[in-house]
Formats: C-alpha cells, sequence, structure tokens
C-alpha cells in the first residue's frame, strides 16, 4: 500500500490544490483531491488485465473548480434536492438557494466541492480531508465540522467513511456524486450494463424531482431492479417517472436495515467484465443515468454525453427534511454523525 501525492492546480487566490492516489496490492488506484474532497480516478483491470480509470472527471483542478456535473463530489450539507429551497427546524424557517427550477439541488450554490478541504494522509491506505462548514452556511444552522476519509482495501473496495459533528441541530445528508462507466471513462454509453438495486420500494417524484412523498413498489414497473436487468431496455418506457426524469434518477428506498453496513446496488459489463458492488448503512440509493449531460469536455480530450455513465448515491431519501415521514436528517447538536458507503470492484464471472 502506498500513498502518493502531487501537484493538482491551483485554487483562485493561489493556494496549492493536490492529488492523492492510494494503490493496493493488486494494482489499483484511487486518486482524490482536496479540492473539494473530489474522487478523481478509479483504475481497475477488465476481464484481460487492462486498466482503466472508470471514472468520468476532468485531468485538473481547473475542470473541478466550475465542476457543473459534480463529477466524484462530496455533496453536502444535503445531498439532491430540497423542495423551494426552504425547511423548519425547532420553529424556524431556513432558506436555501433556489438552484434546480423551484427547489434547491446539493445545497449550492456555494457548493462543498468548489472549497479547499484540509487533508491528512491516514497510514499506508487512506487520505482524510475535512472542512469547517460555518453557522449559516448555505443557509444551514450550526457550525459543522466535515470529513470524509477515503480507503483503499486489498479486497479492492474503496470506503468511504463520513462525519459531521455541529454545535447546533442540522440537516445533514453526505453522498458522493461519482459517475463511473465500467468500459472507462471514455467508453461510451452505459445502456448495455446490467444493473440490481436491492430495494423492493423508491420514492416516486413530481415533474420538479421533487418526491411526492409516496413509497412505492417497484414490481411490475420498470424501476424493478431486484433481479439484474440491461439498464436500456427499459429506460425509454411510456412510464411517468423516466419520461419526467429523461431516464432513471430516482431514489430507491433500500432493503437492509438503516444503520448496517450492507449490499445496496451492483453493476456490471459484460464486454469489459468489470464489476462493482455498492455497500452502505444509508436507508436509500439515487441511481441516476447521466441523462443531462451534454458534450462535457473531460478526461484525455474525452467528451461525456447523456447515459454515458451512472451514478449510485448513497443517501438519505431527497427531501426528507420536509417529510416527517421519511426517516430523520436532523442531527442532534453535539452528537457525531457517521455514514459508510463502500465500492468494491472486480471481474464479473457468469
Amino acid at each position: 500500500m502506498s500513498v502518493k501525492k502531487e501537484h493538482f492546480g491551483e485554487m483562485p487566490d493561489g493556494r496549492e490544490v493536490s492529488l492523492y492516489t492510494i494503490t493496493n496490492k493488486n494494482g489499483l488506484e484511487a486518486s482524490v483531491t482536496d479540492l473539494g474532497a473530489v474522487w478523481v480516478r478509479m483504475v481497475v483491470p477488465d476481464k484481460k488485465g487492462v486498466m482503466d480509470d472508470v471514472m468520468l472527471g476532468f485531468d485538473d483542478a481547473a475542470g473541478y473548480l466550475n465542476n457543473g456535473p459534480h463529477f466524484g463530489s462530496v455533496v453536502g450539507r444535503i445531498a439532491n434536492r430540497t423542495a423551494k429551497g426552504k425547511f423548519s427546524l425547532n420553529g424556524k424557517e431556513y432558506t436555501l438557494a433556489v438552484n434546480n427550477g423551484p427547489n434547491n439541488l446539493h445545497s449550492g450554490l456555494d457548493y462543498y466541492d468548489a472549497r479547499l478541504w484540509n487533508a491528512k494522509e491516514e497510514a499506508e491506505n487512506a487520505v482524510t480531508f475535512t472542512l469547517l462548514s460555518p453557522d449559516g452556511d448555505q443557509g444551514y444552522p450550526g457550525n459543522a465540522i466535515v470529513s470524509v476519509t477515503y480507503t483503499l482495501t486489498d479486497e479492492d473496495m474503496l470506503t468511504l467513511t463520513y462525519r459531521v459533528l455541529s454545535d447546533a441541530d442540522t440537516p445533514v445528508n453526505l453522498t458522493n456524486h461519482g459517475y463511473f462507466n465500467l468500459l472507462g471513462n471514455n467508453g461510451g454509453s452505459i445502456l448495455d450494463h446490467k444493473a440490481r438495486i436491492l430495494a423492493d420500494f423508491y420514492t416516486p417524484s413530481d415533474e420538479t424531482s421533487i418526491p411526492t412523498g409516496e413509497i412505492r413498489p417497484v414490481k411490475g414497473t420498470p424501476m424493478d431492479f431486484t433481479d439484474f436487468h440491461v439498464i436500456g431496455d427499459r429506460i425509454d418506457e411510456n412510464f411517468d417517472q423516466l419520461v419526467m426524469g429523461h431516464g432513471y434518477d430516482h431514489n430507491w428506498c433500500l432493503s437492509h436495515v438503516r444503520g448496517d453496513f450492507g449490499l445496496a446496488a451492483q453493476i456490471f459489463s459484460e464486454e469489459s467484465g468489470r464489476a462493482m458492488d455498492v455497500y452502505t448503512d444509508q436507508p436509500g440509493v439515487q441511481f441516476y443515468t447521466a441523462n443531462w449531460l451534454d458534450q462535457e469536455k473531460g478526461k484525455k480530450g474525452a467528451f461525456y454525453h447523456a447515459r454515458t455513465a451512472f451514478c449510485f448515491e448513497t443517501q438519505n431519501f431527497p427531501d426528507a427534511v420536509n417529510k416527517p415521514h421519511f426517516p430523520s436528517p436532523i442531527v442532534k447538536a453535539g452528537k457525531e454523525w457517521t455514514s459508510a458507503t463502500g465500492y468494491r470492484f472486480y471481474i464479473y464471472e457468469k
């Protein structure tokens, strides 16, 4: 195991941005940066042993400073959408920026992924990034210390361990917005990938992508991934959720017990042989098929188009802060919130 630190660019004020690459005994490489605590690269072998980067992104810090799709970003304090950019907590109403139709998306506009985090190398296989999010930051209450630790194991899993400690009650829903393509980051369409999600229910959304509050069964719908399905087989069906979302962009209610670190989703490419399992202790996962990518210029001159990547964003349910029957996202003052998500890479065998 080893961690290599190198120059990755500069912030607008001249501060240096660094890239940290962790390599395990099998030659897998995970690269992360102190700019936004972003996950930049994941280099894994295909069935012929050819190594390639399976994450979409940019070549240097300059690209991530204007990271519209949030490639590999740590998103918070609340990932996903908050209806009308408003919520109430302890009798007080809080207002967030409206940056996605009538709603707030990923707590913008002052995103975590445009900030320089403090970095600390942990032993030979981990890096921790820490950020102070002050009271009122993005509109949220409480001075919050936010951290994420990336750990690469010799079992070919990258684990993300999140921690938040606030001096006031505050909503928290951190995720990583990694965009993957198991054919390689310039591999083209992901519609031939086969995916499975361990969930019998999902939260349908309205035309602005805010959950309606319902929890519907997936059975008998194109949202049913309880067994492996080719992503492209049903993505263009005349099903209201897929029509409004231009494809998959929804939260699935995971079957495992909340708080237990369990298998959430699996995906593989028969062409490359690469496979990925997703583990989490969170109650939900957002499966997104990059429906809104449009000629985004990325690594090594690649252009990313719609449906050339997939995301599995482990999370609490979207807009839970406004829906009391959803799992609560509120973290109490002085009580540290922790959560873990793991991405394990391997070769698919029939």
